[in-house]
């Protein structure tokens, strides 16, 4: 489902005329329905990978092969339709539209169209996942409404919303009590087998990773499997 070939990417230093290589050289492969957590420490390029693997940065070198297709290949209004009808996110912030209800935030990525569900069919499968989520009866609510761990249900629910391929979670929990942070890792992992939906989540936790999956560690630009 998802490859990653020899991906390399540098930065240019400010300081200087060289580069900083922030990832080194990485290659991974994860099937359909699979889950993986990247730890490591912060500045370690983890959300660097996770904004390349969503199609949202480019690599300096290498590939990122979603379901055999070449994402190098794509111009920008490519990726930005891969991005709405195949890849869904959740960041450490929210992002909810403050003014709209909690229905309306989910229903936000429907709204581009473009092979993606509507209508209908597209408000049935939010009511159907709020409720799934435990947010049945929260649906006018507004984010300003709910607590931290509520809107990030919300955030997980709308990035589910298109039936994406592929979910990737960078730093899920980081503004979360731990209670509500146990909440959100259980909830990811009944998703990623419910929906079969592949999962990969970037956290500085290594708590947080052992609930969820697989853990691999980036340090120094190398990806590394780690032992559970």
């Amino acid at each position: 489902m998802l490859e990653l070939v020899h991906l390399t990417k540098n930065y240019d230093s400010p300081s200087d005329n060289n580069s900083v290589c922030v990832l080194k050289d990485i290659c991974l492969k994860l099937d359909q329905g699979k889950s993986l957590v990247i730890v490591g420490p912060s500045g370690s390029g983890k959300s660097t990978l996770l904004n390349i693997i969503g199609a949202l940065d480019r690599p300096t070198q290498g590939q990122v092969i979603l379901d055999g297709q070449d994402l190098a290949k794509l111009d920008d209004t490519e990726l930005a339709g891969i991005r709405n009808r195949r890849i869904g996110f959740v960041f450490q912030l929210h992002h909810l539209l403050p003014q709209c209800t909690v229905l309306e935030n989910v229903l936000v990525p429907t709204l581009a169209g473009k092979g993606g569900i509507s209508g209908s069919l597209a408000q049935d499968r939010a009511v159907n996942l709020l409720e799934r989520v435990g947010l049945k009866d929260y649906l006018q609510y507004r984010p300003g409404e709910l607590s931290g761990g509520q809107r990030q249900r919300v955030a997980v629910v709308r990035a589910l919303i298109n039936k994406p391929g592929l979910l990737l979670a960078d730093e899920p929990t980081g503004s979360l009590d731990r209670a509500a942070s146990e909440t959100i890792a259980d909830l990811l992992v009944e998703l990623n087998q419910s929906e079969k939906v592949t999962l990969i989540v970037v956290t500085h936790s290594f708590e947080f990773a052992k609930r969820i999956g697989p853990v691999s560690e980036l340090n120094d630009g190398l990806l590394k499997e780690r032992s559970r």
